[in-house]
């Protein structure tokens, strides 16, 4: 017999009534293990159970090659306790099969082939179906594992090299083609080794219809893209990744998804994952449907894909997109464009209870692995415990000190004078959350310009200035994200349609300005001054914040130790500034630890001489002060001692 003259089984679910009950309570957070598609052995007979909420359905059927895409072949059958999950198993299936669920509403003459939402793999796009995916895998990162709780913890150097895989690298020899995910576990770690990253974070992997998109625009909450390979070779690229000692974090997009008719919307004939009302369930922005995330339902389902990738993949953290677009109500919208809480307010309330939701169960289940939220507004801790009325999530991108740090540099060094303020500022809110500075690809994309490209002046000031930039960035308060490219100075705008211009690395600037970036990453790892408190005030002290006129900033930062510190000095002109007097907290030799303007980095070779012996003479409420010279555009990094 073939597979599509086998009849379905029913009477052998694998949801528990316990099961049920978190679901519709909203507190199920492993779905995955009990919806969607699972290869399982009945009664000697191995097959497919196949789990589906449809709740207004009033047919479902799966259909696939197995049965020539024939509906009514295969139906499952809902449960009769109220939940809306059809269920049911068809013997003779195995891994591979491409399959979707015909389902049939019981409003009016609807009917579409929607892809499993809980599907494990999908057919590489154009494709949309989606494929029995089994996740078996041998992993080799223990040794990681065992000790990530330190590699993630909030007191431990980040430095974030943000990608996008499908971009990162193509394969010229084959046309540019994408890479695949093996091929990647073969570059990328010893890359970011050779640069010093502590983590790597991959916009959205999660399978998506539209390259364009992103990843942004994701149907697969609970699959990789495959574009670049299998569950299995996405596995292996983290598991790589690892055994180098780099975490991986995932961009992970729980505000909105795409309007594809095999997808989440309309799912069976009517607005069940999103809201009815477009007031409420539409982004004008980005043409795409907002959850409902007062259905309960719904909640779990995120909540469950957002434990899986922590779970099944060995994520090391999730950086959750567009909480802001969650948050409020009127995000993007004109006046009568949407509608008010139940309090007359602009606050999307359910949002912040599935939030709060999600980072409880993260930190409960995975205390070792790290949130991340892009929260664009000034929204109240929104990284602090939710017992204390915060969102719960470990760490913030500070998008206020990326907008005044890249308005600041984009000026000429001739008026930065008139804008001091905007490099001063982000110290009176630096620890008020927990924040990563983040120049990321938002920044690079859409008439933006690269980064070197917002600097001022001639090729030589602009890649000063760009090692500025990390140098101060580095210095400053918070964990550091740079998206790729930016590290060797790439001219053009990113495209997500061809690869990065390695072919630059053949010239000594770009060469010496990722020399800088690795010299960067290697000594913050090495200094917990420059991060082991980064997130309180007793990190950070002022040494000189008021030298407007000469466009300087001088600061120390501390670690818990209070003999550990590293001074750091910004000159922020193309003016070397001679005889430079600073106060410092103790006497004896100071090293100079790092100079942006060294030769090997394409600088003018000004400095130091390796370092300054601190005279007992005050300055800036410190009995001992250092003469320093300060090289054009640049930034120095001192430390007392040998």
């Amino acid at each position: 017999m073939t597979s599509d003259s086998l009849p379905v089984r029913y009477g052998v679910p694998m949801l528990t009534d316990h099961d049920v009950y978190l679901f519709r309570q909203g507190r199920h957070t492993r779905l995955y293990e009990k919806l969607g598609a699972h290869l399982r052995e009945i009664d000697g007979a191995p097959g497919v159970s196949f789990g589906v909420w449809a709740p207004n359905a009033r047919e479902v059927s799966v259909i696939g090659d197995f049965n020539r895409w024939l509906p009514g072949a295969h139906p499952l059958q809902v449960r009769g306790d109220g939940s809306g999950i059809w269920e049911g198993f068809i013997p003779g299936l195995g891994a591979g099969e491409r399959y979707k669920f015909r389902v049939a509403s019981s409003y009016g003459d609807y009917a579409a082939d929607k892809g499993d939402p809980f599907a494990f793999a999908w057919e590489e796009p154009p494709g949309t179906a989606s494929r029995m995916q089994e996740l078996d895998y041998s992993w080799n990162d223990a040794a990681w594992m065992d000790r990530r709780h330190r590699a993630n913890a909030l007191d431990a150097p980040w430095s974030v090299y943000e990608m996008h895989l499908g971009s990162w690298r193509t394969v010229p020899e084959e046309d540019h083609r994408l890479p695949r995910y093996r091929e990647l576990a073969e570059w990328l770690p010893a890359y970011l080794n050779e640069l010093g990253y502590t983590h790597v974070e991959f916009m959205p992997v999660t399978e998506h219809p539209f390259f364009g998109s992103w990843g942004y625009q994701t149907t697969g909450y609970f699959a990789p893209t495959a574009r670049y390979g299998t569950p299995q070779d996405f596995m292996f690229l983290v598991d790589r990744l690892h055994q180098h000692g780099i975490g991986v974090i995932a961009d992970w997009v729980p505000s909105h998804f795409p309007d594809d008719e095999h997808g989440l919307r309309y799912f069976d004939g009517t607005h069940l994952f999103e809201h009815a009302d477009p007031k409420s369930g539409f982004h004008p922005e980005w043409q795409s449907y907002i959850f409902n995330y007062g259905r309960h339902e719904v909640r779990s389902f995120l909540l469950s894909s957002a434990l899986f990738w922590l779970q099944t993949y060995h994520l090391d953290g999730l950086r959750v997109d567009a909480v802001a677009s969650m948050l409020y109500l009127d995000y993007g919208r004109k006046e009568g464009e949407w509608i008010p809480n139940e309090h007359g307010g602009r606050e999307n309330l359910a949002a912040v209870t599935f939030l709060r939701d999600l980072n409880e169960a993260v930190y409960r289940d995975l205390p070792d692995t790290q949130t991340i939220a892009e929260e664009s507004t000034a929204w109240p801790m929104v990284t602090r415990p939710t017992y204390v009325g915060g969102l719960g999530f470990g760490m913030k991108w500070n998008m206020g000190w990326m907008h005044d740090t890249l308005a600041y540099f984009a000026n000429d060094p001739l008026y930065r004078k008139y804008h001091h303020q905007q490099l001063t500022l982000s110290l009176f809110y630096a620890f008020d959350e927990n924040f990563t500075l983040s120049l990321s690809h938002d920044e690079v994309v859409h008439g933006k310009g690269s980064l070197i490209n917002k600097m001022p002046g001639d090729d030589w000031q602009k890649f000063a200035n760009l090692r500025a930039l990390f140098g101060y960035m580095y210095g400053h308060p918070g964990k550091k994200l740079l998206f790729m490219g930016d590290e060797f100075g790439q001219w053009r705008e990113w495209n997500h349609d061809r690869g990065l211009d390695w072919e630059l690395l053949d010239r000594p600037d770009h060469r010496g300005l990722r020399h800088w970036l690795g010299d960067l990453n290697h000594f913050y790892r090495s200094q917990p001054a420059l991060f082991e408190q980064d997130f309180v005030a007793a990190g950070f002290e002022w040494v000189d914040h008021q030298d407007v006129e000469e466009s300087t900033l001088s600061f120390l930062r501390k670690a818990r130790d209070p003999d550990d510190t590293v001074l750091v000095v910004c000159n922020l002109t193309p003016v070397p500034r001679e005889n430079y007097r600073l106060g410092v907290p103790r006497g004896g030799w100071w090293r100079e630890m790092l100079n942006s303007d060294a030769r090997t980095y394409g600088g003018s070779g000004r400095g130091n001489g390796g370092g300054v012996e601190a005279a007992p003479v005050g300055a800036h409420g410190h009995y001992h002060s250092l003469v320093l010279d300060l090289p054009p555009l640049a930034v120095l990094f001192l430390k007392p001692g040998d």
